[in-house]
């Protein structure tokens, strides 16, 4: 890095610092430096929400209940080298030391030798200091809303040209929310010919699979379920058109943050109410490979749409507790549902579990092809007993 800094500014009623109960959100743009379109609607974002505050009803809620955290530039090297601006392609999508970002970060699926850069370690330790639950990273080049996974294998279905994540149905929600809030994208006509999104989304990997992208990390390392927005067909557009992209991106970027309050959230404490961090707390029927855990305030956030779920709260060492709840769509209400678990027996704080940074589901992949046979000899055996009775 050029000695630049990255800068984050945060929004919200207690910007300085976490409060408890209050999700923590994020917007990242222009990590391929020549993709500038992002970079100058989160400036606008920012303006109107400042200046939307204590006047709009819906702006100050949302800002009274959500911590929003804005990044205009991931890669302000590749911005500033981008000197010819071009619709297509630039030397500036990379970084300083010719890095693309996007194919930088640890990958669930296969080891990535890319040597992490200092834009990354920054946005990694971001990500591991703060407790982030929805997040989006804009782009340029096409105009679409694509989810997890970027990358896969046969665990996930790459199989079938789609990778699936435990929370398939979370994400469409979240692509769709954007692409129908915007006025143009959900027609899904794409840049081309070539190129239609069926109401302006996409798995990623259906559309081309790519290795060490920040989506995939955040969802599988951070927690936070991440989706990439391409906002325009042109990466660097003329300047006099950058108030249209404000306009068409508006209501979307405003709708696509409510959705943070998704779900259902709570705390995980001990018999003396103190909180109980790095808890597993899911919902039942959608494991994580690498399990999501409470903070070190004891609190979960988990994105879940309307309907019912159990709830299971994990803490080593001690019985599992399960909990039925029924979601409602509270994004209106600006908080999700609340849920708390108290564990009467335990009064020890759980030790931190960190997840290796290892191919996790190359791990799966081995595992589910080792199990295949003992599942045949099951189903041997059953047949064998059904004939002999």
């Amino acid at each position: 890095l050029k000695g630049r800094n990255l800068w984050v500014l945060v929004l919200g009623r207690f910007p300085t610092h976490h409060k408890i109960g209050i999700p923590e959100f994020k917007y990242v743009a222009n990590m391929h430096g020549d993709e500038t379109v992002g970079r100058e609607i989160l400036l606008h974002l920012i303006d109107f929400l400042v200046t939307s505050y204590r006047r709009d009803p819906v702006i100050t809620q949302l800002l009274n209940n959500t911590r929003i955290h804005i990044m205009p530039t991931m890669n302000p090297d590749g911005f500033e080298a981008t000197k010819v601006p071009d619709c297509y392609y630039n030397q500036g999508r990379y970084n300083k030391n010719g890095e693309d970002l996007n194919r930088n970060f640890p990958d669930a699926f296969e080891n990535n030798n890319a040597s992490i850069q200092p834009e990354t370690q920054a946005v990694i330790n971001w990500i591991k200091n703060e407790t982030f639950v929805l997040s989006a990273n804009l782009h340029g080049g096409a105009l679409v809303a694509s989810y997890t996974f970027d990358n896969g294998n046969a665990v996930t279905g790459t199989l079938k040209g789609y990778s699936r994540s435990p929370d398939d149905d979370v994400f469409i929600h979240l692509a769709k929310t954007y692409s129908f809030n915007h006025t143009s994208m959900y027609k899904g006509t794409g840049c081309d010919s070539r190129q239609t999104f069926p109401e302006g989304i996409t798995n990623g990997y259906s559309w081309y699979q790519l290795e060490g992208g920040m989506q995939d990390y955040n969802y599988v390392w951070g927690q936070c379920f991440e989706i990439t927005l391409e906002l325009s067909c042109c990466k660097y557009p003329p300047a006099d058109q950058l108030e249209k992209f404000w306009r068409d991106n508006k209501v979307a970027l405003i709708e696509y943050m409510k959705q943070v309050h998704l779900g259902v959230k709570g705390q995980v404490t001990d018999k003396n109410g103190n909180p109980i961090p790095n808890a597993i707390v899911e919902a039942k029927g959608r494991p994580h490979v690498c399990p999501y855990r409470t903070n070190e305030h004891g609190e979960y956030f988990l994105l879940l749409l309307p309907g019912t779920y159990v709830i299971n709260a994990t803490v080593p060492g001690f019985k599992s507790m399960l909990k039925t709840v029924e979601i409602p769509d509270n994004t209106g209400n600006f908080s999700a549902l609340q849920q708390d678990f108290s564990f009467s027996e335990v009064s020890i704080r759980s030790t931190a579990a960190s997840c290796p940074k290892t191919p996790l589901y190359q791990e799966l992949e081995r595992a589910s092809a080792a199990v295949k046979p003992t599942v045949h000899i099951l189903v041997l055996m059953t047949v064998m007993l059904v004939i002999f009775k």
